[in-house]
């Protein structure tokens, strides 16, 4: 319910008119809403360069292909604090919605855009300002040719420190494979040093052992084959001779 000032002031003016000033007006919210922590997805991110500047990406969809505006704001170069990697983030003006959102690569490279001072152009791989992996061709223009520099010298550092973290990974990957394979070969050996090898005249000791029966020697099974066999089946009487 709106509360009116019980001061209200009457003033008058140089005209010799009368001016009443407009009594505060107070609202009491219905509900109290307890405040949000909007993440930004930047929190485990440590901030290295912040620049103003206007964006574009080129349109090969329509016909003539051509260039067209995706936002100004400031484009940022984030580092993140435990994986190392950078990334570029750009954000437009008041609706912060991002326009610019990929990894900086080694394979990627700045140009000068018609020979500008003030203007860059490089394609990513994938660029996730759209919430999905998208290859564009962008570009960007400062207000100044210093500001431009310091955007290419940020951008090279994060291309060698991205290097620098694929070729670690990659020797990692290597001695990790290595000691794996290593531990397998420990295994297999220690299995085999388990077993004691037997020695030739072992081997010839127990093939001494080693009889061949012969085959009436052998129990017959039942219902087996043989003479053993042929005891076991009653004889036919014979029929009796005619008188």
């Amino acid at each position: 319910m709106a509360k009116e000032s019980p001061d209200v002031v009457v003033i008058d003016s140089d005209d010799g008119q009368e001016e009443c000033s407009s009594p505060e007006l107070h609202f009491e919210p219905i509900i109290h809403l307890p405040p949000i922590d909007v993440k930004t997805l930047e929190e485990d991110e440590e901030e290295i360069l912040r620049l103003r500047a206007k964006l574009f990406r080129f349109d090969s969809s329509e016909d003539p292909a051509q260039w067209k505006e995706r936002g100004t704001g400031d484009v940022k170069f984030l580092k993140h604090k435990e994986k190392g990697h950078v990334r570029l983030l750009m954000r437009r003006d008041k609706t912060f919605k991002v326009c610019a959102n990929h990894f900086v690569l080694p394979q990627m490279n700045l140009k000068a855009n018609c020979g500008s001072e003030r203007a860059w152009v490089w394609s990513t791989p994938a660029d996730f300002a759209d919430d999905e992996s998208k290859a564009e061709l962008l570009a960007i223009r400062f207000g100044s040719a210093e500001n431009a520099q310091k955007f290419k010298k940020v951008f090279d550092e994060s291309k060698q420190l991205m290097v620098d973290l694929l070729t670690q990974a990659k020797e990692n990957g290597e001695k990790e494979l290595k000691t794996e394979t290593e531990d397998k070969d420990k295994e297999a050996a220690r299995q085999t040093n388990g077993k004691p090898e037997e020695s030739e005249d072992t081997v010839t000791e127990k093939l001494g052992e080693l009889t061949v029966k012969d085959k009436g020697d052998a129990v017959p099974e039942k219902g087996g084959t043989g003479d053993s066999a042929s005891q076991n089946v009653t004889p036919t009487p014979k029929p009796a001779e005619e008188v």
